[in-house]
């Protein structure tokens, strides 16, 4: 493990939620160690003050709302609706469309949050400008052809870019490079 990897406890006793909410925050912060947490007791038997975050599960939080108010600038309560804050706890609402879920996700991180993360790894230094227009195409929905008709380049090169930034951002799914674009500034998140 790396030191500077964050670290994410996710509370929440619905395996596909919480594996679901794992996965979306692994593309969006790769570097992320992130551990699910069916029950507080078993994030009290884990070292529960080292998580730079908790994702907690409504049920779970008011069981122990003492815990979490000690540590409320790290705490992200999992509802089923539409609730901002509560008690100046962010709610993030698990029942949305993966898209819009994202998008909140990246909200919370550029409100109240962004001093609690660690930033992403530096690899927006390491693509090439061109490489960031393909990202950038990628994000829109472009496909290969469209890239390489827009960008006047062939289709191989393309393919070329697209499997450097791959390789440099270690991010395979378009979902995911899409949010790495996005909080980068590479792209607006409404326009995805």
């Amino acid at each position: 493990m790396k030191a500077s990897s964050p670290e994410i406890a996710i509370l929440e006793p619905n395996t596909l939620t919480a594996l679901g909410l794992q996965t979306i925050l692994e593309e969006m912060i790769p570097n992320a160690v992130i551990r699910t947490f069916s029950s507080f007791g078993q994030l009290i038997d884990d070292t529960p003050d080292m998580y730079a975050h908790y994702f907690v599960s409504a049920n779970i939080y008011f069981a122990h709302t003492a815990f979490f108010l000690e540590r409320r600038p790290k705490c992200i309560v999992l509802t089923a609706g539409e609730q901002p804050l509560l008690n100046g706890i962010p709610t993030l609402n698990i029942c949305m469309p993966q898209e819009r879920l994202v998008k909140a996700i990246m909200m919370l991180r550029k409100t109240g949050h962004e001093n609690m993360h660690r930033p992403l790894p530096e690899a927006a230094d390491e693509l090439t400008p061109r490489e960031i227009e393909v990202l950038v195409l990628l994000t829109k929905g472009l496909i290969n052809k469209e890239i390489a008709e827009k960008l006047h380049i062939s289709l191989t090169t393309v393919i070329s870019h697209r499997k450097n930034i791959t390789e440099k951002l270690g991010i395979k799914s378009a979902s995911g490079l899409a949010i790495y674009a996005v909080m980068h500034g590479y792209i607006d998140a409404d326009s995805i």
